[in-house]
Parts: C-alpha cells; sequence; structure tokens
C-alpha cells in the first residue's frame, strides 16, 4: 500500500509538473507577445511567482478538489484512473497547441473515474455545478474587466504618443505578468494538493470528519508548487503562440490590461475556494482587451476552435479516466 502511494503521489506531481508546462501560455503569453521579456526570462519570472502563491493563498482550493467525490468512494486506482485521464488531455491539447484547461481535465477525470466506480450518486453535486457555472463565469468576468480597464486607459493616455504609452506600460507589465503567475500558481497548484489529499484519506493516512473540508499538510502544498513552477519553467511554446499572437495582437497596454484582469479573477476564485481555468481566464482578458481598439482585430476562428476544445475538455477527460478505471480492474487491480 505505501509503494501503490508512493507511486500515485509522483504520478500527481508528474501531472502538476505537466500542469505548469501545458499552462505556461497562460502567464507569459501576453508579455512574450508583446516583447517586454524574452522567452526565457519569462518563463522564469512566471515560475518564481507561480512557486511564491503558497505564501498567499489557503488551500481554500485543494480541499474543495478533496471533497468533491465521496470520501468512501475514493481509492489508489480511482485517483490513478483520474490523473491518467487529465494527463493524456493535457498532452493531446499540447501537441495540436490548444489551450485547454488542466484544471477541469482533471477534474473530468476525477468525475469519470468515481462515475464508473460507483455512479452519479458519488459525485458532489454543489462541488461540480459550482465549477460546471464558473466554466462561464471565469473568461466572462476577464472578458468584461479587461475591456473595461482598456477603455479606461485609453480615454486617460489616448492623447499620449504610442511610444511614450509603450515605455510606461512595458514597465507595469512586469507587475501584472507577476500578478497572474500569482494567481495561475495560486489556484492550479492546489487542484493538484487536493489530489494528493484524497488519496492519503483513501489509505487512512489523513482523518477527515464527512462534510468538512480537509487540512492540507505543509509537506503537499510545498511538493506542488515546486512542480509547478517546474513545469513552467519548462514552457509550453506551441500553446504560446496561439494564446500570445494567435488570438489577437496586444500591445503593452492590452497586456497589463489582460494580465490584471486575469489576476483579479483568479484571486477571487481562489478565495472562494473554486476550481476555475486559468486558461479560460486569460483567454477571454485577452480577448476583452483586444476588442476594444478594433473588433475585428481579435481572431474570432481561432477563439471559436478554442471554444470547442474546452467545451470538450471534461467529457473527453471523464472518458479517457473511465476507460482507463475499467481497464485497470478488468486487469485486477483493486478498486
Amino acid at each position: 500500500m505505501e509503494l501503490a502511494l508512493i507511486a500515485m503521489i509522483g504520478l500527481a506531481l508528474a501531472f502538476d509538473y505537466i500542469n505548469g508546462f501545458h499552462d505556461a501560455a497562460n502567464s507569459i503569453a501576453t508579455v512574450v507577445s508583446t516583447r517586454v521579456l524574452s522567452p526565457r526570462a519569462a518563463v522564469l519570472w512566471a515560475a518564481v511567482f507561480n512557486f511564491l502563491a503558497f505564501k498567499f493563498f489557503e488551500p481554500k482550493v485543494a480541499g474543495s478538489i478533496a471533497k468533491g467525490v465521496n470520501a468512501d468512494v475514493v481509492s489508489l486506482t480511482m485517483v490513478g484512473a483520474a490523473l491518467v485521464g487529465a494527463i493524456v488531455w493535457d498532452l493531446v491539447t499540447w501537441w495540436l497547441a490548444l489551450p485547454t484547461s488542466s484544471s477541469h481535465a482533471l477534474i473530468g477525470g476525477l468525475a469519470g473515474a468515481a462515475i464508473m466506480k460507483a455512479g452519479f450518486g458519488s459525485l458532489d453535486t454543489g462541488f461540480f455545478i459550482k465549477t460546471a457555472l464558473f466554466i462561464v463565469v471565469s473568461p466572462v468576468l476577464g472578458l468584461i474587466l479587461a475591456a473595461v480597464l482598456m477603455r479606461i486607459l485609453v480615454a486617460l493616455f489616448g492623447r499620449h504618443s504610442p511610444s511614450e504609452i509603450d515605455k510606461t506600460f512595458r514597465r507595469l507589465q512586469l507587475v501584472s505578468a507577476a500578478l497572474y503567475s500569482l494567481g495561475h500558481g495560486g489556484n492550479d497548484a492546489q487542484k493538484t494538493m487536493g489530489i494528493i489529499v484524497a488519496a492519503l484519506m483513501s489509505t487512512g493516512h489523513l482523518v477527515v470528519k464527512a462534510g468538512e473540508r480537509p487540512e492540507i499538510p505543509g509537506w503537499v502544498a510545498f511538493v506542488c508548487y515546486a512542480a509547478m513552477g517546474l513545469g513552467t519553467l519548462s514552457g509550453g511554446w506551441r500553446i504560446v503562440r496561439t494564446m500570445g499572437m494567435r488570438i489577437t495582437k496586444l500591445s503593452p497596454v492590452g497586456g497589463v490590461c489582460a494580465e490584471t484582469s486575469g489576476a483579479i479573477s483568479l484571486f477571487l476564485a481562489t478565495g472562494l475556494g473554486v476550481p476555475v481555468s486559468t486558461t479560460h481566464t486569460i483567454t477571454g482578458a485577452i480577448v476583452g482587451a483586444g476588442s476594444v481598439r478594433k473588433f475585428s482585430a481579435v481572431r474570432w476562428g481561432i477563439a471559436g476552435r478554442i471554444v470547442w476544445a474546452w467545451v470538450l475538455t471534461v467529457p473527453c477527460a471523464a472518458a479517457i479516466s473511465a476507460s482507463s478505471y475499467a481497464l485497470g480492474t478488468a486487469l485486477g487491480i483493486p478498486r
């Protein structure tokens, strides 16, 4: 059992690393596309603040993930199948250069394995409804905030020369990119923390009363934030190009608006304990900032392709996870 638990924690940290790798574009796409930082400097900047997020956020999201499935149903096999579903979907969409949600891939994987094992009644319905609601809320909130902030800044600085505006906002974008990376690390690393806690609960290494949010061991938080930071440091260049250059062309002021709006949205969701998609959030913010100056500046065909990938993430990850669980039990792995 101990060896199986260690292997499951290793698999969870592998997902966390891939999450950072896959979602590096969320933190650095705007700052790279505006040429404020080089790609190498940008991933280092983002990785540092991804890791430092553990100093700023309570692990509310991790607790929500850990109790998203009935504790009596959770097993190492189920957790493993959930992680396989999320990892496979992440790698497929990375190869296709689609900025999908690692968060929703993980949640879909968890749901698929749980349903395969014990049916829909094993799920915390309220948690999954709230998560589904924020699939829509997070990009819309990012879009609205970015559009409003962009309009305010255009009104305030519109009469200044473009070179003067760029000079000012290139500096400010370092701050906004750091804030967004904090929000990214704070929300995304906690999802893997929740999975590890679920594995600890399933083996009796962590006991939680029914309905209570579990306490997160300090070592779990540390290794998850570290794995996320290392993954971001590796960079997901295929998706950076889609996020930073193909959706719309951003100036430094647009980058500041997108990153600041995305950071506000993530701070809010993390404070509420809701696991949201950092990908959805920053994509909505990029569209919001880019559409202010010229609606046609947004490449809506690319945006539509991304939305379809979002729609397919949860069911596809759930299907892969359910199939993995079924295959594992058919091969004699304990349920």
